[in-house]
């Protein structure tokens, strides 16, 4: 996610955002289903197949834009599946799973791809076969970014900004004047959104983001990762 004009990595980046936002989406469905909303399901929207989530806009309009204007993250988001929320079992409680879901499975896929990331590690890629080497430099990119997109894509959705998930989990814990007052921003949501991404104002809220990646691959792993990074 983080800008440069490497086309292996660039190639890697999306690969692995467009699973990432899949993943999201369709842990909202599947939870929602859980708590009796079939509505994702009937839509066909609980599939791992990317193509049935793409959206315009979040999915190519967006990441070009950022990509055009130099801003120090490519970002972007998927279609987002239909939720009945009137259908689930226990609103409040309900509402507040369903849009945790997402961020949850963001974290959980970054866990297992800096697990997976350090198993690697302890393998000296270094003595193997160049093109077994080269295979495995392409595996410790994709379970790296792999780390960092879902790490970003979990914090960025959990901003109080409609219709971000973390709007939704707030307004659960607001008197219902407050909940509508909230609801009305939705339709400039996006708006600001893209205002805050291309104006870096942002910034201060990720810069933490190699830290946090540090507890996913090690000292030693996030390390590696930045030289791959610079060097491939």
């Amino acid at each position: 996610m983080f800008q440069d004009f490497n086309l292996n990595q660039l190639i890697i980046k999306i690969i692995t955002l467009l699973f990432a936002v899949t993943i999201h989406e369709v842990a909202h469905g599947y939870v929602a289903y859980r708590m009796g909303d079939n509505t994702a399901l009937l839509a066909g929207r609980l599939t791992l197949n990317p193509i049935k989530h793409l959206d315009f806009v979040g999915s190519f309009l967006m990441p070009a834009i950022l990509a055009l204007s130099s801003a120090p993250f490519i970002f972007g988001y998927a279609k987002p599946v239909p939720v009945n929320f009137s259908r689930l079992r226990d609103y409040r409680r309900g509402t507040i799973l369903v849009s945790s879901a997402g961020v949850l499975a963001n974290l959980t896929l970054a866990v297992i791809c800096g697990v997976l990331f350090q198993l690697l590690l302890k393998l000296d890629f270094r003595e193997f076969h160049y093109f077994f080497k080269f295979f495995a430099i392409e595996i410790f990119l994709l379970l790296g970014y792999s780390v960092m997109i879902n790490i970003v894509l979990g914090i960025f959705n959990m901003i109080p900004i409609p219709p971000l998930d973390g709007s939704r989990v707030l307004v659960m814990f607001l008197p219902a004047n407050l909940r509508y007052k909230i609801a009305r921003f939705e339709n400039i949501g996006f708006i600001i959104i893209i205002f805050l991404l291309l104006s870096n104002s942002l910034g201060s809220l990720f810069a933490f983001i190699p830290k946090l990646m540090t507890l996913f691959l090690s000292s030693d792993g996030l390390h590696l990762f930045f030289v791959l990074t610079r060097s491939f």
